[in-house]
């Protein structure tokens, strides 16, 4: 037996030693024909150019791929580390179908990587494609946000939201390419470009340079409907207009985090609609607020470019009305307000920024500006908030963003049923862990918040009313409300409440930099002591790694069905709006 394990072990070890190179794409990475792509080979050792031998499907690569590669003697990492050899070829394209096999050797080391290069239709099957993303959409929230919104009488709920009723639905994988868990980044990256990448990285494979923007690109949807259409392009959200997932429609880095740079992709691929946050990004480093640590000013630019700026709901009405094609609508030097904080409570920061347009305002104004455009549009909404809200475990704030959501699914429907040929895609990009456990009701006996919590039978029904008939309920601190809880997250006082004098801070750090749970809760009637269950250095709730739930109607939509990952959604995307197919002079 001992025998038998050496030699089992043996066999292991070379077997990796053999398998040591990467190559990107990576194995069964998904390509749509005619886009372009980086090819990158990293060798775990320093090799001799003469010892590289790489083949596709059997020929030498520069006949299949029709470039060239550069090689790297020595790629360095940090401090200067030698990290091995290299082989980088930018900008290739695969204009044929089929399946690919790439045979990577150099002296000991070997690879081998499979790539499927797809096509589409030749005609599009939509004009129009409303892509929107609830960031962190879990189904507890769209479970509380019915129940907020139409109220459950006897079991069943008193009404549907306008994303139940989308027919086509999959079941979405979510995780990153080097982890099971994942982030907004590589998420978003994946349904945009059609191959998974890292955790924190958008548009590339994240290769093993620490330069955060040298990393192989993949294509962009942006990118695609820009080199074989003349439709439109808008991108809205509540977060910075940088963040993650708006950026992930465009952009390429290694580092989520390098909004700066990110700003300069949007004006290179030029939206035509840009609304959100982050105006912080975009001012030059003497203006006060800005974030930048150079003086480029990227208003101006913008404006040079084209587009008329609108900086407050009131701006953004009028801007809607002057026809120059162009929007870039900053509401925000960081995050915009939730609807809670902005419409109901008005705390947050709504007295620096009190005329912020909702998600409901802003896609309203972008479909008014894309359907000019009589070629068609894409257009990705992000309901920021639903994920912002759910890290530090402020649920009822995340609930009333789900609310809204939904709402912005309305609007999308509406303008559908004017234009069937118009897609709609509602989905989450990751989910949080959260589950509605039963309510709290106020009225039961005891002086303990926890024995106020109903479980099965006990728990009844909320009380939650919508009499203005807004689709949100008139209060969330009603007296038996719905009970939200997080398997994970911080040390943390539970308060059993809504959190009505602003956002949730869940946990602070101390001398140790460690993240303990906030005392400003510690005193709140009832409240109760949670013992944290992830890393000490987490101020908050993590993502989970459920899968999410993709929903759609209009043209093409059949596409999605049963289980898909997320790079497959952009597979349906581009064959509804025919990319493969170029559709310009």
């Amino acid at each position: 037996m001992r025998m038998l394990l050496s030699a089992l072990a043996a066999t292991t070890f070379l077997a990796g030693a053999a398998q040591a190179t990467t190559v990107y794409p990576l194995d069964r990475a998904t390509i749509l024909a005619g886009s372009p792509f980086d090819f990158k080979v990293e060798f775990k050792s320093v090799v001799k150019p003469q010892d590289v031998k790489i083949t596709v499907n059997g020929q030498d690569y520069k006949t299949i791929l029709g470039k060239e590669a550069e090689f790297v003697a020595e790629e360095k990492g940090k401090e200067d580390k030698v990290l091995g050899s290299a082989m980088i070829a930018r900008d290739l394209i695969l204009p044929t179908e089929g399946a690919y096999k790439i045979q990577v050797t150099a002296g000991a080391e070997s690879k081998s990587v499979t790539w499927d290069v797809y096509g589409t239709a030749e005609t599009p099957k939509a004009k129009n494609i409303i892509f929107i993303l609830g960031d962190g959409l879990s189904v507890a929230h769209r479970t509380a946000a019915r129940i907020m919104s139409k109220g459950m009488t006897e079991g069943k709920a008193n009404g549907r939201l306008s994303m139940d009723d989308l027919e086509h639905m999959a079941f979405v994988g979510t995780s990153a390419t080097d982890a099971v868990a994942t982030d907004s980044a590589n998420t978003m990256s994946a349904y945009m470009t059609g191959h998974k990448t890292a955790v924190n990285a958008i548009g590339v494979y994240a290769d093993r340079t620490p330069d955060s923007l040298d990393d192989p690109k993949v294509e962009t949807l942006a990118e695609a409907v820009r080199r074989q259409t003349k439709k439109s392009i808008g991108v809205v959200s509540t977060a910075e207009i940088e963040d993650a997932t708006p950026a992930a429609v465009v952009a390429h880095t290694r580092k989520r985090g390098d909004k700066e740079q990110i700003v300069g992709m949007l004006l290179d691929v030029k939206p035509d609609v840009v609304l959100g946050g982050g105006s912080a990004y975009f001012l030059g480093k003497d203006v006060p607020g800005s974030k930048r640590k150079d003086d480029k000013d990227y208003i101006k630019l913008f404006q040079e470019a084209g587009y008329t700026l609108a900086t407050s709901k009131t701006e953004l009405a009028t801007a809607t009305g002057t026809n120059t094609g162009k929007i870039l609508g900053l509401f925000h030097t960081g995050n915009m307000d939730t609807t809670l904080d902005r419409e109901f409570l008005k705390k947050g920061t709504v007295d620096k920024f009190p005329d912020q347009p909702g998600l409901v305002d802003m896609t309203k104004a972008a479909l008014g500006e894309l359907s000019k455009n009589q070629e068609g549009f894409f257009l990705m909404v992000e309901g920021a908030n639903i994920d912002k809200m759910s890290h530090p475990l402020d649920w009822d704030r995340a609930v009333i963003e789900t609310i809204e959501l939904d709402k912005v699914v309305g609007v999308a429907r509406e303008f559908a049923a004017a234009h069937p040929d118009t897609m709609i895609v509602v989905t989450g990009d990751h989910t949080h862990g959260v589950s509605i456990i039963g309510t709290v009701d106020d009225e039961k006996s005891g002086t303990e918040m926890r024995e106020k919590v109903g479980t099965y039978a006990s728990a009844g029904f909320p009380n939650y009313t919508d009499e203005n008939g807004d689709g949100y309920p008139d209060k969330i601190d009603v007296s038996r409300r719905l009970f939200l809880s997080a398997n994970n997250g911080p040390d943390h006082y539970e308060t059993f409440r809504p959190k009505m004098d602003g956002p949730f801070v869940p946990a602070i750090q101390n001398e140790k930099k460690e993240y303990i749970a906030n005392e400003a809760y510690k005193d709140v009637p009832g409240a109760v002591f949670v013992q944290g269950n992830i890393p000490k250095e987490g101020d908050s709730g993590v993502h989970a790694v459920d899968d999410v739930v993709l929903q759609s109607t209009g043209p093409g939509s059949e596409g999605f069905k049963g289980y898909m990952e997320e790079s497959d959604i952009y597979r349906v995307l581009a064959d509804a709006l025919a990319l493969g197919a170029k559709q310009t002079n």
